[in-house]
C-alpha cells in the first residue's frame, strides 16, 4: 500500500512458455498502487511468458473505484485493492472470480488459512492476498523522544500543542476509525452515533493552526525527513523500506502502533469484471502465488507476506518488528470493516461533512 510515484513500466516481449494461445502474446495491464511492485518480477514475467505488462497507478481505493466505474473495468487486468473494500466491488459488479465455478488457481493452497477465506471474500473466489501491513503513527523522534503511543499525538491539541501534523489523505473509513478509537469506540466503529462524533473531531483537527492538511502515507515520511511536519499516519512497510534505503536520512523517524487500536490492512489481487485479457490476468495472478516470487515482492517492498511458504525465504528483518508485529502489538490490531448500501452513504456524507465545516 505504498505511494511513492514511479515511472510505468511497459515491457517486451519475450520467450513464451506453455500457456493457452489466448494468453500468448498478450499485453497485461495492471493497476496497482505506486512503487508497489518489483520491476524485476515484471521482467520475469514478461520473459516467461511473453506477455507485456503496462503499469498503471493510483493513490487511494476511492481513486481507483472511481476509475473502475468511469469504465476502467473494461481496461485493466488485474487491481491490488485494500481488502475491506472488496464488497464495494463485488457489490457493484467491478469484479469476476478469479476462477470458473469449481477450479482454483495454482498455488492457492500455499496461503495462510486467515486469509484463506475473510471476511471480505467469504468464499475466497474473487480475491488472493497480496501483502498485509499495520498503519500508524510515524513522528519525529528528536521532537517527541519518548512520546505516549496515542492517536492523541495528533488529535489531542494539548500533547501536540504548535507542532504540524497531518492525517491520511484518501480514506474516510480509515480516518474515522482513528478518531473513534481516539474517543473510546474502537479502530472498528461502524454507524450513525460514533461517526457522528468522529466527523467532529476530524473537523475541529482541521481548524488547529498546526494541522497541515491530509497527506498520502509515503509523502508523511518524506515530509518527516524535510522538517515539513513533525507527526502523521504511515505504512510499516513504507518506514522500513526508506530506513533500509538511507538510514542518516530517515533515521530520525520513529514508528508505533497507538493503544488505542489500529488498522491490520490486507491488500489483494482481483480481476476487473470486463477485463480485456482475463486469461493473462489468471496467468499472472497465479505467477505471484509462487513462493519464491511472493517472498521477492516482500522483499522489496518490506511488508508481510501471506504465502506461508514463502515466508522461509523472506529476509529475516521481516520477520521482526515492525515489519512483523510482535504478539503485544498484533492485539492492538484489527481489520477494517467492510461496510455498503445506506451505511457507506453515511459514512460519505459525514465525511464531506467533516471536511467542509
Amino acid at each position: 500500500m505504498s505511494h511513492r510515484p514511479l515511472v510505468a513500466i511497459v515491457g517486451l516481449s519475450l520467450s513464451v512458455l506453455a500457456l493457452p494461445a489466448a494468453a500468448q502474446q498478450q499485453q497485461l495491464n495492471l493497476f496497482n498502487w505506486s512503487d508497489y511492485m518489483d520491476p524485476a518480477l515484471i521482467e520475469a514475467f514478461e520473459a516467461e511468458t511473453g506477455i507485456d505488462v503496462v503499469l498503471n497507478y493510483y493513490n487511494s481505493n476511492a481513486e481507483m473505484f472511481s476509475k473502475l466505474t468511469a469504465g476502467g473495468d473494461a481496461q485493466y487486468d488485474v487491481i491490488v485493492p485494500s481488502g475491506y473494500f472488496m464488497p464495494r466491488l463485488i457489490g457493484a459488479g467491478l469484479v469476476q472470480p478469479l476462477a470458473d465455478e469449481g477450479a482454483s488457481l495454482a498455488g492457492r493452497e500455499a496461503i495462510m488459512e486467515e486469509f484463506q477465506t475473510p471476511a471480505y471474500d467469504p468464499e475466497g473466489r474473487y480475491t488472493v492476498p497480496y501483502l498485509w501491513g499495520m498503519t500508524g503513527i510515524a513522528y519525529n523522534t528528536e521532537t517527541w523522544p519518548d512520546p505516549e503511543p496515542s492517536w492523541g499525538l495528533l488529535y489531542d491539541p494539548e500533547t501536540n500543542q504548535d507542532q504540524p501534523f497531518a492525517l491520511l489523505k484518501g480514506d474516510a473509513q480509515f480516518t474515522f476509525g482513528t478518531a473513534c478509537a481516539y474517543l473510546g469506540h474502537g479502530f472498528d466503529c461502524v454507524g450513525k452515533d460514533p461517526w457522528i462524533e468522529a466527523a467532529k473531531l476530524v473537523s475541529e483537527t482541521r481548524k488547529r493552526d498546526n494541522f497541515v492538511g491530509f497527506v498520502d502515507a509515503t509523502a508523511t515520511i518524506e515530509q518527516l525527513a524535510r522538517g515539513t511536519i513533525q507527526a502523521g499516519v504511515a505504512y510499516n512497510g513504507d518506514l522500513a523500506n526508506k530506513l533500509a534505503e538511507s538510514p542518516e536520512t530517515y533515521g530520525k523517524i520513529g514508528f508505533f502502533i497507538p493503544e488505542e487500536g489500529s488498522q491490520r490492512w490486507v491488500d489483494v489481487m482481483a480481476i476487473p469484471a470486463r477485463a480485456p485479457h482475463p486469461e493473462a490476468a489468471r496467468a499472472f495472478v497465479e505467477y505471484m502465488l509462487r513462493p519464491e516470487v511472493a517472498a521477492q515482492l516482500a522483499n522489496y517492498n518490506r511488508y508481510t507476506t501471506p504465502n506461508e511458504a514463502a515466508l522461509p525465504l523472506v529476509d529475516p528483518a521481516l520477520r521482526e518488528p515492525p515489519v512483523m508485529p510482535d504478539a503485544q502489538t498484533r492485539q492492538r490490531l484489527v481489520s477494517t470493516p467492510s461496510v455498503s448500501g445506506d451505511t457507506l452513504q453515511l459514512l460519505q456524507q459525514l465525511w464531506n461533512e467533516a471536511l467542509s465545516r
